[in-house]
């Protein structure tokens, strides 16, 4: 079955339900996004402190204790399996659209790499791996600037008359 291509040949209510569920799983993924940038401070040293805390800091605003062993599984669990969900569907409704084939394919198989090494990173850092800091804060950002040209490119093509 031929998928490239085949988001312009979908009834108007398909390509509907596409934008609908686009911007609205935007919505989510954006204002996760958000709360790690508020949690963190987008910096490599946010990051530290957020999952081994800064008790040892005399200047900290704000005490920030080691998470536990339970809270990292959780959350690097709980990220993997929903976020691996997110971004087949996303990859799923990209293989329909007319882009190149080889941007199309980094596209859709990147976002389950940066999600291993954003979360694996997550854990190894959990267990003073210090410089992991560094591939978190990197895998993130590739992780989230690879949804955005995902779904700029799904809206646009799904909004065009072609």
């Amino acid at each position: 079955m031929k998928f490239h291509g085949l988001i312009h040949q979908f009834p108007r209510e398909i390509k509907l339900l596409i934008i609908a569920f686009i911007c609205t799983l935007s919505i989510g993924f954006y204002s996760g996004i958000s709360f790690v940038r508020s949690t963190t401070n987008a910096n490599p040293n946010g990051i530290e402190q957020r999952y081994l805390g800064n008790e040892d800091d005399e200047n900290a605003t704000e005490m920030m204790f080691k998470k536990s062993e339970g809270e990292i599984m959780t959350t690097v669990h709980s990220h993997i399996l929903s976020l691996s969900a997110i971004f087949f569907l996303v990859a799923f409704i990209l293989s329909t659209t007319s882009i190149n084939i080889k941007l199309k394919l980094f596209l859709m198989i990147e976002p389950f790499f940066s999600l291993v090494f954003t979360f694996g990173g997550i854990y190894l850092l959990w267990k003073d791996i210090h410089f992991m800091k560094y591939v978190i804060m990197a895998s993130g950002f590739l992780m989230t600037a690879t949804y955005s040209v995902s779904i700029f490119i799904i809206l646009k093509q799904a909004i065009s008359k072609k």
